[in-house]
């Protein structure tokens, strides 16, 4: 168990220097080309299996070890399968969002991915209007771009 903190613990310490850093190394980091393209692509990849309903493709974007970080919690995958996806996928179907992508880093075999968005729309009988930011981690694996790190959150948005 301790070993397993430690690892939750050193990976956000490791998400947390990584955002700090995102905009600094963007500009120096970022290639135009194919790996920045790839690395939106495997981003909207998972915005796409989550408005679809389809947790299978979710599940095969995440790698083994992925951490999600929502709602105040820090999730596995067998919990993010458990607790969060399902409730993902169902607030995804149901409310509109546009999500803009701010800065794409590529460094290497390591990817990062920081987003903005707003949601509007009715989510089990209440209104939603929020603002959200996300920071989604990428390791390339086998060639493929998959996510290793999510942190998600959200606020109201004055109307």
């Amino acid at each position: 168990m301790r070993s397993r903190t430690f690892h939750r613990a050193a990976l956000l310490h490791a998400l947390f220097a990584i955002a700090a850093a995102t905009s600094a190394v963007a500009q120096r980091t970022t290639p135009a080309g194919a790996d920045s393209a790839a690395v939106v692509a495997a981003v909207n990849r998972l915005h796409d299996a989550l408005a679809a309903g389809d947790s299978g493709a979710v599940l095969a974007l995440l790698t083994d070890d992925v951490t999600v970080l929502e709602s105040g919690a820090i999730e596995n995958s067998a919990e993010y399968r458990r607790h969060h996806l399902p409730a993902d996928i169902e607030f995804a179907r149901a409310i509109k969002s546009e999500r803009r992508v701010q800065s794409v880093a590529v460094v290497g075999d390591a990817a990062w991915v920081a987003s903005t968005s707003t949601a509007q729309g009715e989510y089990k009988g209440r209104p939603v209007n929020s603002a959200g930011a996300e920071l989604i981690v990428l390791r390339r694996i086998g060639g493929r771009w998959r996510i290793a790190a999510i942190h998600w959150s959200s606020r109201r948005r004055s109307t």
